[in-house]
């Protein structure tokens, strides 16, 4: 257990909610990849001995390529980032994820309430609105979430650097 706190660079036991919540993540979405995998590759139903086989096996291989995967971009980040502990890294990554995935969720009844949806508009219209929508969710949601998580000032960092490389440095104070 040392060696994984060392690792991590964890000096309090709170600090072990990001890594437990980056494995489980980690773990849905390799499970989520590998029971779409099946059913689409195999067309077989949930209640086949072969369904629950292999997505138990794929889950698996795809968690441990994943996690290989992770660790290789972590190390990466890490420098780049210039972040003071390992684990922050997590909660970044956790953030990223709440973040996307919320953004997406929001973006769809936002359109809709203006009258708006995939079925009654040209899909040339619809999904450049769409994406043009989530970008100022995201960013707002990005700060929230990342405050949530204890990393506020990195995705304040983040969010500033970004919105100079589009242009819009001279509304930013520093």
């Amino acid at each position: 257990m040392q060696k994984f706190k060392d690792r991590w660079e964890i000096n309090a036991n709170w600090q072990f909610v990001f890594p437990l919540l980056g494995l489980v993540g980690l773990l849905l979405s390799s499970f989520l990849l590998a029971k779409g995998l099946i059913t689409r590759l195999f067309n077989v139903t949930e209640n086949h001995d072969f369904f629950i086989l292999g997505i138990s096996i794929l889950t698996i291989l795809l968690f441990a390529l994943l996690l290989l995967l992770t660790l290789k971009i972590f190390d990466a980040l890490e420098k780049k980032w210039n972040v003071t502990y390992r684990w922050e890294l997590i909660a970044i990554f956790i953030a990223f994820a709440i973040t996307g995935s919320t953004a997406a969720k929001v973006s769809d009844p936002i359109l809709s309430l203006i009258g708006l949806s995939k079925e009654t508009t040209n899909g040339w219209i619809y999904w450049p609105l769409r994406i043009f929508l989530i970008f100022p969710i995201y960013q707002v949601i990005l700060l929230i979430v990342g405050w949530l998580f204890g990393q506020f000032k990195f995705f304040w960092w983040f969010e500033k650097k970004m919105l100079r490389r589009m242009g819009f440095a001279r509304f930013l104070k520093d």
